[in-house]
């Protein structure tokens, strides 16, 4: 037997997945990991390739120490990340700096692209599908501003995914899927536009050669099948963006097709064909597919996955020595006693992420409103269900703005990632948006899209939609009830009613925006 690997470094964790040749998942190694600001740099989440490294490299091994197999028999390895995370180079391909997705340090580089050159965010949004909120221009402004040592010995720049391949096999590369979410990059070309950064007045040079995803770009080196025991010689093969590459592991491969992929962040994406125009608003994204000549148009949930860890470190210490005993997750037992609560939550609120205004992006501040003093109503239970509902709600108007758009408006919806594990957390999803909800057996969608992508590099499989549609098995579907969803249709105009007067007290500074675009 033959077997692949996908190396997929999260906002929130990074996770090495074996799988077999049949689609199986084998193993895993997964750790959590932290993206810390930076002293005295507003809005700034750093990427420690250092430490992260020698995680990444913790969890390769713990995947193929528990798949209990020959490691020689791994015949291709892949990666895939969050997208947006940037690491810069010197000419000797050693790191100098590296940020993780949301880091927002460049506002003041953002208003200064928009002062000095009006319209320009406008034109390379129509390109690219991208706008400045998370784009690495003003990035790459801020080191040329801040960090001009560093700036000066820049070579080269590349995605997080692409830094796990050059870990590898010492070949700095990337793809059309992640670095599309740079904004210097043609949606219609699949490849980068240096004159954007010339206009911005940054480097144009430092752009690595663009592989599609499933090519070969190197083997493993000596070094990195020390750091890892990947056996050395096993080939390296381009992957991409997390949600690209989760939506191979879906079968979303498709025009029109669309999931939800609930991880750290949610992702709500629907399939378009690659010549439709970007939204004239702003208000949404639109990134490179995996496959050629498709694009997807994209609606994102911040921290939905990471509030919940955030609750569950924070206040569920009871439940998580119950699961202990048990030998269940703890959020099977929150799931349990969320059940038993009403829907609605018993009137609870939270303010945590907006819907996705791209052109101007930013957050109240995380709290929960309209709660009671009533111990039987307000708890633990009703706020994990509250979350679980927000998170949902949420998905739906982005759904619904995805929609509008793309005039594609399906009776379904594939849900993936790890919040569809949770049974209740399903079932909300399909009352809040009406749609029956399909859930794959697999739901470390992203690391078998990888899979996939490996295995048609190394010659497993014949091209990835194809085999991706063969591969991708179903675990279960879920059903909407109409009654609930009438309910949740109230219960979602209350609280967009709710989040406009939240952002109000943002405005007035009285509250601290959870989390800011750069320039808003």
């Amino acid at each position: 037997m033959k077997y692949l690997m996908t190396i997929d470094a999260g906002t929130g964790s990074v996770r090495a997945v074996i799988f077999d040749e049949m689609g199986h998942q084998v193993s895993i190694g997964q750790e959590e990991w932290n993206h810390l600001a930076e002293d005295s740099v507003d809005g700034s989440m750093n990427f420690d390739f250092r430490k992260n490294w020698d995680i990444t490299a913790s969890c390769i091994r713990m995947a193929i120490f528990s798949a209990k197999i020959d490691s020689k028999d791994i015949v291709g390895v892949t990666s895939s990340s969050m997208r947006e995370g940037i690491v810069l180079y010197d000419k000797n391909g050693d790191e100098l700096w590296a940020v993780a997705n949301v880091d927002s340090r460049a506002s003041k580089e953002v208003v200064e692209l928009k002062e000095k050159f009006p319209n320009m965010e406008e034109r390379f949004y129509k390109a690219s599908g991208q706008t400045f909120a998370l784009g690495a221009l003003p990035r790459l402004l801020w080191v040329k501003n801040n960090r001009l040592e560093i700036y000066d010995k820049m070579d080269k720049i590349s995605m997080i995914s692409d830094w796990v391949l050059a870990k590898l096999s010492n070949v700095i590369a990337s793809d059309p899927s992640n670095a599309g979410t740079t904004g210097i990059f043609s949606l219609s070309s699949r490849n980068w536009q240096p004159q954007q950064a010339r206009e911005a007045g940054i480097k144009d040079d430092i752009f690595p050669k663009i592989y599609e995803p499933s090519t070969i770009i190197g083997e493993i080196t000596t070094r990195a099948s020390s750091d890892t025991n990947l056996p050395k010689g096993c080939k390296v093969i381009m992957g991409g963006g997390d949600v690209q590459l989760g939506s191979v592991g879906l079968g979303v491969v498709q025009v029109g097709q669309g999931a939800i992929l609930g991880g750290s962040f949610w992702q709500q994406i629907v399939n378009i064909d690659s010549s439709t125009s970007s939204p004239l608003d702003m208000n949404l994204r639109v990134n490179p597919h995996i496959i050629n000549n498709i694009s997807q148009v994209e609606g994102i949930t911040f921290f939905s996955g990471l509030v919940m860890r955030w609750f569950r470190d924070a206040f569920c210490d009871l439940e998580k020595l119950e699961a202990t005993k048990r030998g269940v997750d703890t959020y099977q037992i929150l799931e349990e006693l969320a059940r038993k609560v009403p829907i609605g939550s018993n009137g609870i609120m939270p303010i945590f992420s907006d819907s996705m205004k791209y052109s101007k992006w930013y957050h109240a501040s995380p709290s929960f409103i309209n709660l009671s003093l009533d111990s039987n109503k307000c708890n633990k239970a009703s706020m994990f269900r509250s979350l679980q509902e927000n998170a949902c709600i949420v998905s739906a108007i982005n759904l619904e703005s995805v929609s509008s758009f793309s005039g594609i408006n399906s009776d379904s919806l594939t849900f993936a990632g790890g919040a569809s594990k949770g049974a209740l957390w399903s079932q909300i999803l399909a009352d809040v948006t009406g749609k029956e909800i399909n859930i794959p057996v697999i739901k470390e969608a992203t690391a078998l899209g990888g899979a996939i992508v490996a295995g048609v590099g190394v010659g497993l499989y014949n091209n990835i939609d194809e085999v991706a549609k063969d591969l991708v098995k179903w675990d279960r579907k879920v059903e909407p009830n109409r009654d609930n969803y009438f309910k949740y249709q109230e219960i979602k105009e209350q609280w967009q009613d709710i989040y406009i007067e939240q952002l109000k007290l943002v405005d007035r500074g009285l509250t601290t925006s959870m989390w800011r675009g750069a320039g808003v």
